[in-house]
């Protein structure tokens, strides 16, 4: 029995002596735990700071593409308004001359709201900002181009609320 003691005694130590690490290495791993505890903790601060300041940057998304329809609306009704409709009646002109004044101050609001409206007339084709509804045979512009806006597209900062309905020109027929 003794026998058998003294083996399992000796096991043990040795099991022991291996599980025992350095005391430099494991302060080295200690240190490596923390440092890696620590930058993880940094990222995550930094990626809720940021969601933050996306959540308040683009909170009103929703809303402001409501009011792009109202917007639309308002434009339709004061193009189809012309000199010839009112002539003489003050009426009319008196109500053209508010809705103007509504359409003036919906787009100074967009603007401080950080709203941007997109006019790509003349400029490259961009799938990112535009909507291709058809091509369009123009002489004036080049191939590609953005040659009518049938919507207009618009921008809340740096993010798309919605792209603009265009005609791209295919270029000269000849």
């Amino acid at each position: 029995d003794e026998g058998a003691k003294s083996v399992e005694d000796s096991e043990v130590k040795e099991g022991k002596s291996e599980n025992k690490t350095n005391p430099e290495e494991e302060a080295a791993e200690m240190k490596d735990r923390l440092l890696r505890a620590l930058a993880d903790l940094e990222n995550t601060r930094r990626r809720a700071t940021r969601d933050v300041d996306d959540a308040r940057k683009y909170a009103s998304s929703g809303f402001a593409k409501d009011l792009l329809n109202v917007s639309d609306n308002l434009r339709r009704a004061l193009d189809t308004i012309n000199a010839e409709n009112y002539a003489g009646d003050e009426a009319v002109k008196n109500l053209l001359v508010g809705l103007e004044m509504v359409e003036k101050e919906l787009l100074s609001t967009f603007e401080r709201q950080g709203i941007s409206k997109i006019d790509p007339v003349g400029k490259p084709f961009d799938h990112n900002l535009h909507q291709a509804m058809y091509e369009k045979p123009d002489t004036k512009y080049s191939d590609g181009t953005v040659a009518e806006v049938m919507q207009p597209g618009y921008l809340l900062h740096d993010r798309l609320l919605r792209p603009a309905m265009v005609a791209v020109a295919k270029g000269n027929q000849e």
